[in-house]
């Protein structure tokens, strides 16, 4: 088994739970038989972390939302999708599928089918995870004899689900604003959500995160893919750095100051940057802090890496040279804003740059050969193997959610922004050792800091990995036409679009259902 955790997911999940997010998800046992032992409650653990890797506990053709693809539906693809195609990075030929094109042009409306899955998502990861804290209150374990280490084992556990909603309810207020508000605390199917702010919500993903920060182990000391110290500082690092964008009021000094605090707890650079993202990225991998894993034997599913690796390969291309059958998928490329940040997009000097290709531009968004394909993620392992598959479709490359790069980044660009408790000789340091990594040598350090110079350091480091829409953002650069970018906004040339896409919409169909909900401004 190639991890720990994977042991209680297979059990864990095959499970059907309701699709209705007003209701409890339930199970084929009572709650009480099912966290009747301390290994009851890990393998319900496993349950709220295996809700990012699978779509559903019934195989890859099923999923715990309706009304959507099965493939689709799952979180990592839902996510990327909204963070990259709704970008300067990537841009998809499958515009007969639905929600595709949209995203692509930022024309999105209020019934687009992706962003309501991506909503839904969410919120059903969310009730999974509320479920749990209900049945681990000290006074459930209490009833049900777990005291001493075991109990204090399942707060930990505690700690971990609280991590995970309070990542699921960044994610809501980082792209739908002002979403609806469930904990354990409230009472199940009786009357529907009350909308909660994007400013308090800010106040309560900080609070849980400070909450659990000091129950979760310590950073580097749980199992792998799991939550830890480490995990909760860098989100809280990454909220920080975005509070300006969400709440009017900048907190670059609390980015600085967590940022280091990933920084000193003994994480390191890996150093190939390309073996980041293979498919034995688990092993040997002192830079990652918390990713979604993957196994393409035991979690199969569309979504994940399996869709990043398949829908990047052409069969133009040698599918076998990323691990994968005959054909690939043909539908993600790159703009070509993104291969222009690099001096030379072959990778001959920086080798960030993953790119297949001769034609960058694009004039039909549906012919996958016009733009750069992306080779960044593929099922080879760090040695040329073939990744853990079944048929050699779904893929076991795991999906860095934190890793160290962004921690040094996160903290030069909150010097640069005028946080303080850190440098600008620190903050150079830190993007240094990332240039180092990428040229093999100090030829392409830099000597200066800018606010545009840690925006393409960004780009450089993380394309491909869902940063791209929240970083557009943050930088005033999405919606105005100051900076443009093929296709946006519709046309080949790019325009300006609405200052209100800095936003998605709530999904109409949850307006309807909920007569607390109020639509974000301009839906």
């Amino acid at each position: 088994m190639k991890r720990n955790i994977f042991a209680a997911i297979i059990l864990a999940i095959a499970c059907s739970c309701s699709q209705d997010l007003n209701l409890t998800p339930t199970n084929d046992i009572t709650a009480d038989v099912a966290y009747s032992t301390p290994e009851g409650y890990k393998k319900a653990l496993a349950k709220v972390y295996g809700s990012f890797a699978v779509t559903s506990g019934k195989g890859p053709g099923d999923s715990d939302l309706g009304g959507i693809d099965a493939g689709t539906s799952d979180f990592l693809r839902l996510y990327w999708n909204a963070q990259e195609l709704a970008s300067d990075e990537g841009i998809c030929t499958w515009l007969g599928d639905p929600g595709v094109a949209d995203l692509n042009y930022m024309t999105w409306n209020s019934s687009h089918i992706m962003l309501r899955g991506l909503y839904t998502r969410s919120l059903y990861h969310i009730t999974v995870i509320n479920e749990f804290l209900r049945e681990s209150t000290d006074e459930k374990l209490a009833a049900r004899g777990i005291t001493g280490n075991d109990a204090e084992q399942v707060a930990e556990y505690r700690a971990e689900a609280r991590f995970l909603r309070a990542y699921q309810y960044w994610v809501l207020m980082d792209l739908f604003g002002n979403p609806p508000f469930i904990t354990e605390d409230n009472e199940i199917g009786k009357t529907p959500p009350n909308q909660i702010m994007r400013k308090d919500l800010f106040t309560f993903v900080e609070s849980e995160l400070k909450d659990v920060e000091n129950v979760l182990p310590e950073a580097r000391q749980n199992e792998y893919a799991r939550a830890d110290k480490g995990a909760a500082w860098a989100l809280l690092s990454r909220l920080y750095l975005n509070a300006e964008v969400y709440t009017g009021e900048a907190k670059y000094t609390e980015a600085i100051a967590y940022a280091s605090k990933v920084i000193d707890a003994g994480y390191s650079l890996k150093a190939n940057y390309a073996h980041l993202f293979t498919a034995d990225n688990n092993i040997n991998n002192p830079e990652m802090i918390m990713p979604i894993a993957y196994d393409g034997q035991q979690t199969q599913n569309n979504g994940g890496t399996t869709f990043l690796i398949n829908s990047s390969v052409h069969s133009s291309m040698t599918p076998s040279d990323f691990g994968i059958p005959s054909g690939g998928w043909g539908g993600n490329r790159s703009r070509a804003t993104l291969p222009a940040v690099f001096d030379d997009a072959s990778g001959a000097t920086d080798k960030r740059a993953m790119f297949f290709g001769s034609n960058p531009n694009i004039e039909d968004p549906s012919v996958f050969t016009e733009g750069l394909a992306i080779t960044k993620f593929t099922n080879l392992t760090s040695t040329g193997e073939n990744g853990r598959s079944v048929n050699g479709t779904f893929c076991s490359t795991d999906f860095p959610l934190f890793r160290l790069a962004e921690q040094y980044l996160n903290y030069a660009e909150a010097v640069v922004r005028g946080g303080t408790g850190g440098s600008n000789t620190q903050a150079l340091t830190y993007l240094n050792l990332l240039r180092e990594r990428a040229y093999g040598n100090s030829s392409g350090n830099l000597s200066s800091l800018s606010l545009d110079g840690v925006l393409e350091e960004r780009s450089k480091e993380l394309y491909w990995e869902a940063f791209r829409r929240t970083d557009l953002i943050r930088f005033g650069k999405y919606t105005s036409g100051s900076y443009l970018w093929p296709f946006k906004g519709g046309i080949a040339m790019g325009k300006a679009v609405e200052d209100y896409r800095t936003l998605f919409p709530l999904p109409a169909a949850d307006l309807i259902s909920n007569p607390n909900l109020v639509q974000n401004t301009g839906y």
